[in-house]
């Protein structure tokens, strides 16, 4: 493993545990050169995926483009990191049995189902983007998807009326 600090090759692990459910293993190293602490992950990849998009050009799947897709959809609200790395793996595992190649619909039906149940904010964030919105009844439309809040849930608090 390269040392991103001085490049040299020769790093010795200082400890390994699994992370994100089982799904990776993340082990802290030391550089032999320098003396530098870094951490890497080691997942497991099923396989090569290739994105079709909509106009048919394909590309390869990047894991850090749909993390940080559904990172921007999660922006400013209060969810874990942890809960937004699973959610990215849950997907990318599913893409990966799927076959070799997945249509970029897919994936976005895939996100959009996952952060349906992560956060409601979130979820229309994303489908704001995803589905084009160009009324704001398109937001009321997928504003009504969402779950709705029980009855015996406390009210939120309501803001002072101006006079």
């Amino acid at each position: 493993m390269r040392c991103p600090f001085c490049g040299d090759t020769d790093s010795q692990v200082k400890d390994s545990r699994s992370s994100e459910d089982g799904a990776a293993i993340r082990r802290r190293r030391q550089c032999e050169g320098c003396g530098a602490r870094f951490t890497t992950f080691e997942r497991i990849q099923l396989r090569d995926l290739t994105v079709v998009k909509k106009n048919g050009r394909r590309e390869a799947f990047d894991r850090s483009k749909l993390a940080r897709a559904i990172g921007f959809a999660c922006r400013k609200r209060d969810i874990a990191p942890e809960r937004v790395e699973r959610l990215v793996s849950g997907i990318q595992r599913q893409l990966e049995t799927r076959g070799d190649e997945v249509r970029a619909e897919e994936i976005g039906e895939l996100v959009m189902d996952g952060l349906k149940t992560l956060d409601h904010v979130a979820y229309i964030r994303f489908a704001s983007i995803y589905k084009d919105f160009n009324e704001a009844s398109d937001f009321a439309e997928i504003a009504g998807e969402v779950v709705e809040v029980p009855d015996d849930a406390p009210a939120p608090a309501q803001p002072d009326k101006l006079l």
